[in-house]
């Protein structure tokens, strides 16, 4: 089997650059980087030179900042530079794009306490050149203060460097669909869509604010520079249609292809469809290497919607592939190639097939002479394992393996106030009936209610209620192992430290977190581990937790144990593994599909509608149900074999040395 590398695992095969490129369909320069840390790094290099330049020449730098994730490493980075290299930012002058309205400046969804936590107040920056909108203003005075917002960029010379993010809907600050060219810095009303990629800050979308006081895209198209940056596979589609695509007040960033200054600075996840990436033999020759030719072979058999063993040369060639036939042809040479690789990913046999029960013509595993395997599976949240690979799961533990499951993250705060409420009456109501600490109970069932029921949206659970639905999470995660067949003892949760903020923005992780992990890969000593590689999660957790259980795995590096065990990634919550990279496909029967939906709806607090859906508003079970139809659908129109359901996987490259943040 070949193991594919990190690049052509986690993403696709986008070669690194370091300095900006564009090609023929391509409207803007882009810079695309193997990591968002490689991508914030540099970015931030350049501000920094930048400032240094200024105060050099005893001048400003004025910086027009965004808020979100995206923007986080470069702050990081800058405020790093200022405390081990020197590095001031007293120069500094500071405008944001935007900020909801109404909102106060110490709300946990502030843009000006998202600024003051990651960046203002971990530097020298003075506050009196800070600026962020204000969102106290009565209604009546906004139009003047946008004005003087305007007013203000002008009379300190313009935005140097305007760094921007780039929505779902393709807005840049809160320039929603319909902006124009010429807009100024102005109240909007939020588009559905952003109001729904936002609900998670808010503990749902009911509580995100209707309005928001934003630049116009005229304003920002004044800044003599501008860097607009998306990380991740779920910012790639609007990336390439903002990138590729005709200018249109529609996709506000579309706007940028008119700057003359402008560069799109991506990690390889959201390079994902650009042309350069999803299909760059349509832009000239390429070196066909052995996954980029799968990738080919499949686009062009989906394209046709023709089975890959019936693909001819005149197929090849009107497709503009005549470089791989001549290279690798005839078609059906090419053909059978890939067939086979296809038909060699398919096992119903995830930890190998004993020597004792192999039968003629069966593919080999890795340490098949090792069984039962200990397997060791990791779930980011406490039911990504089920909703993700929870077939495969169930045909470990059927097929004879020790499984171990750690749960990760407690996932606390995805459950809503009234299931702790709930679930503070039973205890109450129980404790009561046998006489169980009844002046704690009633103290307890006391704070519960009075804290949930004055609760203000988004605001931190104490805690008492942290606990009650970590408590909720847990019971649910062991019914759905024992729906699996997984000993309660074999279950493990680590509840690691980074997660345990009680809101959505997390801590860094750190040594404590990777430490937790190796550890508990230490007591098992698998022989195989599944991790998340499922790196679409708009909150950053499934990153989070695959960068964790990498370093570990590095950390161990060297312990007996070590060399026999493999990494399988699996997906599914948010997307699936394309067919050109899976590794292992786990066909299910409909009764295994079945079972696995049983075992999804153990997890009870978040049936029907979870907390943070994210943009895809099927419940997580049909999420899931639907991918591995899918993939098993896609599997038969290639040729192969028909199945009711296919989990996929891709194999870590043990190989690699992990140099930066997934």
């Amino acid at each position: 089997m070949m193991v594919a590398s990190l690049k052509m695992v986690l993403v696709e095969v986008c070669k690194k650059v370091t300095t900006a490129s564009k090609n023929a369909l391509e409207r803007l320069p882009i810079q695309i980087h193997s990591h968002a840390a490689d991508a914030s790094h540099a970015v931030a290099v350049k501000i920094a030179a930048l400032i240094r330049e200024r105060a050099s020449q005893n001048r400003q730098c004025v910086l027009g900042l965004a808020t979100g994730s995206t923007p986080v490493g470069i702050y990081n980075e800058l405020v790093r530079m200022h405390q081990e290299e020197g590095l001031s930012l007293a120069n500094v002058v500071t405008f944001n794009l935007d900020e909801y309205f109404p909102m106060q400046p110490d709300e946990l969804q502030s843009y000006v306490r998202f600024m003051r936590e990651h960046f203002f107040d971990r530097c020298d920056i003075p506050e009196d050149q800070w600026n962020v909108p204000d969102g106290t203003l009565p209604v009546e005075s906004v139009a003047e203060y946008c004005l003087q917002y305007e007013e203000k960029i002008k009379a300190v010379g313009g935005i140097d460097i305007q760094l921007l993010g780039i929505g779902r809907t393709g807005h840049i600050g809160f320039n929603e669909p319909g902006s124009g060219k010429e807009s100024r810095t102005r109240m909007i009303t939020l588009d559905r869509v952003t109001r729904t990629d936002a609900a998670s800050d808010f503990f749902g979308q009911e509580n995100v604010p209707r309005r928001a006081l934003t630049m116009g895209v005229g304003t920002i198209l004044e800044a003599k520079q501008i860097v607009i940056l998306a990380f991740g596979e779920h910012k790639s589609d609007i990336i390439a249609r903002a990138v590729e695509g005709e200018i249109t007040p529609s996709i506000a960033a579309s706007f940028l292809q008119d700057h003359p200054n402008t560069e799109v600075v991506l990690d390889e996840a959201a390079s994902n469809s650009l042309t350069r990436c999803r299909s760059p033999w349509l832009l000239g020759p390429v070196q066909w290497e052995p996954l980029r030719v799968r990738k080919a072979v499949i686009w062009l058999a989906r394209k046709l919607d023709k089975p890959i063993l019936k693909l001819t040369d005149e197929d090849y060639n009107e497709a503009g592939l005549q470089d791989l036939l001549a290279e690798q042809g005839p078609a059906y040479q090419i053909n059978i190639e890939i067939f086979r690789h296809l038909q060699t990913t398919i096992t119903g046999w995830p930890g190998g097939k004993p020597d004792d029960r192999k039968q003629p013509g069966d593919r080999p595993q890795r340490n098949d002479h090792i069984f039962p395997k200990r397997i060791l599976i990791f779930s980011p949240h406490p039911d990504d394992d089920v909703i993700s690979m929870g077939g495969t799961l169930i045909r470990l533990v059927e097929q004879g393996h020790e499984v171990h499951v750690a749960y990760q993250t407690s996932g606390n705060i995805a459950v809503f106030d009234d299931d702790a409420i709930r679930f503070a009456d039973f205890v109450a109501e129980f404790n009561r009936h046998f006489d169980v600490a009844p002046d704690r109970t009633t103290e307890l069932e006391t704070h519960i209610d009075e804290f949930l029921c004055n609760k203000k949206p988004g605001q931190v659970d104490s805690t008492e209620v942290q606990m009650i639905k970590t408590i909720i999470r847990r019971s649910e995660a062991r019914t759905a192992g024992r729906c699996c067949g997984v000993p309660s003892e074999q279950l493990h949760f680590l509840d690691m430290p980074f997660y345990e903020t009680g809101r959505v923005r997390k801590k860094p992780l750190s040594d404590a977190d990777i430490t937790m992990v190796a550890d508990l890969m230490r007591q098992v000593r698998p022989h195989q581990i599944y991790a998340a590689g499922d790196l679409s999660d708009p909150h950053g957790t499934h990153r989070t937790c695959l960068n964790a259980v990498l370093k570990a795995w590095e950390q161990c590096d060297g312990d007996d144990w070590h060399a026999e065990c493999d990494i399988w990634l699996y997906r599914g919550a948010w997307h699936e593994w394309s067919p050109h990279e899976i590794e292992m496909a786990v066909p299910l029967s409909p009764e295994e599909a079945e079972r696995k939906r049983s075992a999804i709806f153990k997890h009870e607090s978040q049936k029907d509608r979870a907390l943070f859906p994210g943009p895809d508003m099927r419940e997580f079970w049909k999420r899931a149900e639907d991918r591995n139809r899918e993939t098993a659908i896609l599997y038969d129109r290639l040729g192969l074999a028909e199945y009711e359901a296919i989990e996929g996987f891709v194999l870590w490259d043990r190989t690699r040395k992990l140099d930066r943040d997934v």
